[in-house]
């Protein structure tokens, strides 16, 4: 009891000299003449205890009101690849409530994360807030879903159901040799995991649905149009409705694209229709090698079918190359192949159901054809722009996405747009969700945060996952030279994998940093067992500037695959074997 009287005490009185310290501060910006600037500096730059409103801090942690100068400084910690004093330069735009001038002050077009992210934030900051939300059905086999968007329907969280299913089944092989007793004839129902993973997928729409209810967010199910920058005409199932506002959010997101070839939209399917397949998918021809590509092909080869797949030009787009290369090597090990530098020109459905799939090799010209019993499009996606009627409001496009500066503004003032919608950012869940937040706070909180795109995070996963954050080793040479990048790397040995003796060829990571100097860290990438939990908390030590030294000096927590992170020691300049003797010295 006393223990805790000494907390209370000890909290009671740091709360109060804050305030004391707070007050002093204000006070004396408020008067001296000729010296506001500074002072609001100082005040700014005090991390106080007080419980303000989350919404109303900007990017470094401090109090941002409405009458803060200027746009509330930038973060005094500056990456060396993240400009964010340049980020700050154009004054935050704020839309207040004018209660009665139009129907809503906010309407946000889109039913997934970014979209439901705003729209309940704006309201937690006093807006007036209708979603707007349709799917339209897949061409192939008229597939839709409820709200929450690609993550939750088709997307994130299916895939991750059905690649934890993938790796059940491996473990379950592998607990012979742990001394289970396992029934060699185990085998996976894809019906049932099918339906299992979509009786998960309704809970969480209509728990979102609740939500938006809770929140007061006026759910329209219609596709939307624009009419002006004010006006949209929503087509619902009962008729047209005409709706306003005085500020619109565009966060449509995107749909799989299918090839302009014969057949392609007639018989192949995409992600879209995979999660729910009434049927098992048998052989497949997965057609493109980025992740959604990848990862599909994974969870299908663990769930017990033949994928095959088609690489037009290189794997995992976008990603470190090297790691891109050890993920595919990783597969093909496992039994996937991979058909290099091929494009398909047509699928022709034969009398037994089975899929003639005729494609070209781009180097030689060289023709082939193979039958199978599905063909999963995974090409990219495109930005859903088309119905819109963006030309009405005025809102520019590029390359079926929308521009957007720093605050997520379009070119049009009362307009903006988060989320996989925006052009030439990271289309991840967790940053649409923090974008469309930071958004709303800045419209109605009086908040001054910006979205901050560098150094997000990411995990591919296919069966031997691939994480990482920050630059790739190629995109770190191109910023700043081969001369002066340095990188750490290691082959490891996870525990897990000996008494079962799993393969840990492809078992690799690396640091890039900066060669000389504090050795700062640029790129953290890792290739093995359960790579998201790994990198996660890495990415918080590389945003707040991870050098080597620190790196290495952490004490790691053994045995674990993250402590090879505090392990690595080697160069590729010092050309040394980075494959380790031994675990534990």
């Amino acid at each position: 009891m006393n223990l805790c009287n000494s907390r209370l005490s000890v909290t009671f009185v740091r709360q109060c000299s804050t305030i004391f310290t707070s007050s002093i501060l204000q006070n004396k910006c408020s008067s001296i003449n000729g010296r506001v600037s500074s002072c609001s500096s100082s005040f700014s730059a005090h991390r106080t205890m007080s419980s303000g409103h989350r919404g109303s801090r900007d990017s470094s942690g401090s109090p941002g009101p409405a009458g803060a100068a200027g746009v509330g400084g930038a973060p005094p910690f500056q990456h060396p690849h993240c400009d964010r004093a340049a980020m700050y330069e154009q004054p935050v735009r704020k839309m207040r409530t004018k209660g009665g001038t139009y129907d809503y002050d906010l309407i946000v077009i889109g039913g997934g994360s970014a979209g439901l992210a705003c729209a309940k934030e704006a309201v937690l900051n006093g807006a007036r807030v209708a979603c707007l939300d349709y799917v339209k059905p897949t061409p192939t086999l008229g597939t839709k879903w409820g709200v929450g968007g690609t993550c939750v329907n088709v997307g994130c969280i299916p895939k991750k159901l059905m690649h934890q299913a993938s790796l059940l089944g491996e473990a379950v092989h592998e607990a012979a040799a742990y001394g289970w007793n396992v029934d060699d004839k185990i085998k996976p129902d894809w019906n049932k995991l099918v339906q299992s993973v979509q009786n998960h997928i309704k809970s969480v729409n209509w728990v979102t649905r609740v939500d938006l209810r809770d929140k007061k967010v006026e759910y329209i199910n219609g596709l939307g149009s624009f009419v002006d920058s004010h006006t949209m005409l929503a087509k619902l199932k009962s008729g047209e409705r005409t709706i306003t506002a005085q500020t619109f959010v565009i966060a449509v997101g995107g749909r799989p694209r299918y090839p302009d070839i014969p057949g392609a939209v007639e018989h192949g399917i995409t992600s879209d229709d995979l999660f729910s397949l009434d049927r098992e998918p048998g052989k497949t021809l997965v057609v493109g090698a980025g992740y959604i590509g990848l990862e599909c092909a994974g969870f299908l080869k663990g769930l017990g079918y033949e994928p095959t797949v088609m690489v037009r030009s290189i794997v995992l787009r976008g990603f470190d190359q090297q790691m891109a290369e050890l993920v595919a090597s990783s597969m093909e090990e496992r039994g996937i192949p991979f058909l290099r530098k091929s494009v398909p020109l047509s699928v022709e459905k034969q009398d037994d159901g089975k899929l003639l799939v005729k494609y070209q090799n781009t180097e030689t010209g060289e023709e082939a054809e193979e039958l199978f019993d599905t063909v999963l499009w995974a090409i990219g996606r495109k930005g859903l722009v088309d119905d819109l009627n963006l030309p009405n409001a005025g809102v520019s496009v590029q390359k079926d996405k929308i521009p957007v500066d720093s605050q997520e503004a379009t070119n049009v003032a009362n307009i903006y747009a988060v989320g996989d919608i925006i052009y030439g950012k990271p289309e991840l869940t967790p940053v649409a969700v923090l974008a469309g937040r930071l958004l709303a706070r800045r419209l109605y909180g009086g908040a001054t945060q910006r979205m901050d795109y560098n150094d997000v995070a990411t995990t591919v996963f296919t069966p031997l996952e691939y994480a990482c954050v920050g630059l790739s080793e190629e995109d770190a040479v191109k910023q700043y030279g081969a001369d002066e990048v340095e990188v750490f790397h290691g082959y490891y040995k996870p525990t897990e994998f000996f008494i079962p003796q799993k393969s840990v060829r492809y078992c690799y990571l690396k640091a890039v940093a900066e060669r000389h100097g504090d050795q700062r860290v640029y790129g953290l990438h890792y290739l093995g067992p359960v790579a998201g939990e790994v990198i996660q908390g890495f990415a918080a030590a590389l945003k707040s500037g991870l050098t080597i030294n620190t790196l290495i000096n952490t004490v790691g927590i053994h045995p674990t695959t993250a402590e090879e992170f505090t392990r690595l020691s080697i160069t590729k300049r010092s050309g040394l074997d980075p494959t380790p003797a031994s675990c534990c010295s």
